[in-house]
């Protein structure tokens, strides 16, 4: 075997490994700023409303399924646990992923996991008794994906909690992630609505709406597809796994590309229109 192809393996395997660094740091970027947006949003309209109690605030959003609803004190308050919750686990969950607060900051890593992995837990439980008890869904298969989602986001979080405790970070770091995946369900589901609808746009057909085939569908997909890309990504950090990052480093540039488009156009069909009102 020549010594061109010897040093060429290495070589290789260098260029992939930057090359999915590269795709999966741009991909968090983009997260990050889409999700401050979100959390801008979360904190902005629903935060003074519900820390003062003037849940009928709520009324003014047109986007939630079942928001307040008068005579329902329990109800309500679940709803507004679950929005405060929500800007939580928005910000913490980013913190978690970066790096050099874990390197640098471990206690700070540490406080700021235990509260997002607590608030994942008390979301997802608020989220499924509103789905089951108070019936806040639109349709049957929605509310199957929503509690599949809550399920998993509980199981996963247990599983980081417990590998953390028993000081198996690797573990850790991967259900941790998965968690994370999971967790911000809320927000996928909208990147991809709005992408979907921006699509229907451009080629002249129907817009979907909420009991449409491809709401239902995305109803899974929001958390499953990304569930799926990370999975991906940790098969992808085996050895002699080459090709197979160089392939994913594409896939995640143009899913970055696409759920760009989706937070950008998020922020003017859902949140810009209510945040002008205030």
């Amino acid at each position: 075997m020549s010594t061109a192809v010897l040093t060429s393996r290495p070589m290789a395997k260098s260029v992939a490994d930057s090359a999915l660094s590269a795709a999966t740091t741009l991909w968090f970027t983009a997260v990050v700023i889409g999700q401050g947006l979100f959390l801008y949003y979360i904190v902005r309209f629903y935060y003074p409303s519900t820390l003062t109690g003037n849940f009928q605030a709520w009324r003014t959003n047109d986007n939630l399924i079942m928001g307040y609803v008068a005579g329902d004190a329990v109800g309500n308050l679940a709803f507004g646990a679950h929005v405060v919750m929500a800007g939580i686990v928005t910000f913490g969950g980013a913190l978690q992923l970066i790096p050099q607060i874990r390197a640098r900051a471990p206690a700070v890593h540490r406080w700021i996991g235990r509260l997002f992995l607590t608030t994942a837990i008390g979301a997802s439980l608020a989220g499924l008794w509103m789905t089951w008890a108070r019936g806040a869904y639109v349709a049957l298969p929605g509310s199957v994906a929503t509690s599949l989602d809550g399920v998993l986001i509980l199981i996963f979080a247990g599983l980081a909690w417990r590998t953390a405790l028993a000081r198996d970070f690797a573990a850790h770091r991967r259900w941790a992630m998965r968690t994370f995946m999971v967790a911000n369900a809320v927000w996928f589901l909208r990147v991809g609505f709005v992408v979907a609808a921006l699509v229907c746009l451009a080629t002249g057909l129907p817009e979907p709406g909420m009991k449409s085939a491809f709401f239902i569908t995305w109803n899974f997909g929001c958390y499953l597809a990304p569930l799926a890309m990370l999975e991906l990504y940790f098969l992808a950090q085996k050895p002699g796994a080459a090709l197979g990052r160089l392939a994913l480093a594409g896939g995640i540039v143009a899913a970055t590309a696409v759920m760009s488009v989706g937070a950008v156009g998020a922020w003017f069909v859902f949140f810009n229109p209510v945040l002008s009102k205030l």
